[in-house]
């Protein structure tokens, strides 16, 4: 059967490839991703490996294999050695860079009259309050508030 993707390396691709899995000191699915390709090359002096034989030796799925031609004849070679990039994430961030902005500022300011300090669920309810947002949890409000390197006192 003729594969769809040809894994063709030139000799500074393998290389490159040789030397990151030698060094051992990458991602682990780098260092599988790459050798996939080493065995999958099917240019001169290659080995070129069936992929049931790659699946064996490397103690992977045929589809990942697969997987791994496709990308690097479709994007190249760090392509194929990453992760792929996800398409959307799976879901909208509640405070986008504005959002977070204004939530720090308000976190800055003082705290509302009766109170010593600002809690989570009060910035949280500032934020509707205000209109930046139309519902935000508390944890939410912390997450961002621990990202950043500002102190609220």
């Amino acid at each position: 059967m003729q594969k769809k993707y040809r894994v063709t390396l030139t000799p500074e691709e393998r290389d490159d490839l040789s030397r990151l899995v030698a060094a051992g000191k990458a991602a682990a699915r780098a260092l599988v991703h790459a050798r996939i390709l080493l065995k999958a090359d099917q240019a001169e002096g290659g080995p070129a490996w069936e992929d049931a034989r790659i699946a064996e030796a490397l103690d992977v799925g045929q589809r990942p294999i697969g997987r791994v031609r496709q990308r690097f004849v479709e994007q190249g070679l760090p392509a194929a050695l990453g992760r792929k990039k996800q398409d959307r994430p799976s879901r909208q961030r509640k405070l986008d860079g504005r959002a977070e902005a204004r939530l720090i500022a308000v976190a800055c300011s003082a705290p509302p009259e009766g109170r010593k300090e600002w809690t989570m669920r009060l910035l949280a309810d500032k934020l509707v309050e205000l209109e930046v947002v139309d519902a935000v949890s508390d944890e939410t409000v912390r997450r961002v508030l621990k990202k950043t390197r500002s102190s609220r006192g």
